[in-house]
């Protein structure tokens, strides 16, 4: 089994964090590899990386990165494949990973989550892949009809909730 997507984060401390994203891709059936890089501390390895992954099989990024967050970045500079950046709440509330990743120059665009929202990362990555995959696209269906029927479930327990002034 080769993976097609690639998640990146700048250290293990952001595992924590990129746990929904691996537990999702897992469940749906998508390949991936897991790898920590640095934009800071191991550049030539992220250059190695983001020029040979498309060549390796590879069809979507997602790169994890707190506090100046280059690492997303970096890679989308150097790869034609999408990169998805996920910014990592460590400093100031995850709002200076946020800018760093999303206030990218024109022609070397990043598609960005939420602070810590690495689930989003890789639903995001899954819509990608479902574009040229029906079996992808088949199980997204199916993720999205779950999150409609929990939200039916949810408001059938909602309505068996009495208080004296509540109308439905």
């Amino acid at each position: 089994m080769k993976p097609i997507v690639s998640v990146i984060m700048g250290s293990t401390s952001d595992l924590p964090i990129m746990e929904k994203a691996l537990k999702f891709l897992d469940e749906m059936e998508i390949p991936f590899e897991v790898n920590a890089l640095s934009a800071h501390r191991t550049p030539t390895e992220v250059e190695e990386f983001a020029h040979g992954a498309k060549a390796r099989g590879i069809k979507v990024i997602i790169a994890a990165a707190g506090m100046a967050a280059h690492l997303p970045g970096v890679i989308a500079a150097m790869t034609p494949l999408p990169v998805i950046g996920v910014p990592i709440k460590s400093t100031i509330e995850g709002l200076d990973a946020l800018l760093a990743i999303v206030q990218m120059p024109p022609g070397i665009p990043v598609a960005t989550v939420g602070i810590n929202a690495s689930l989003n990362g890789a639903i995001l990555a899954m819509q990608m892949l479902a574009l040229s995959d029906a079996a992808v696209a088949e199980r997204f269906e199916a993720y999205k009809k779950g999150l409609a029927q929990k939200i039916a479930k949810a408001n059938e327990q909602l309505s068996e909730i009495k208080y004296t002034y509540k109308t439905n």
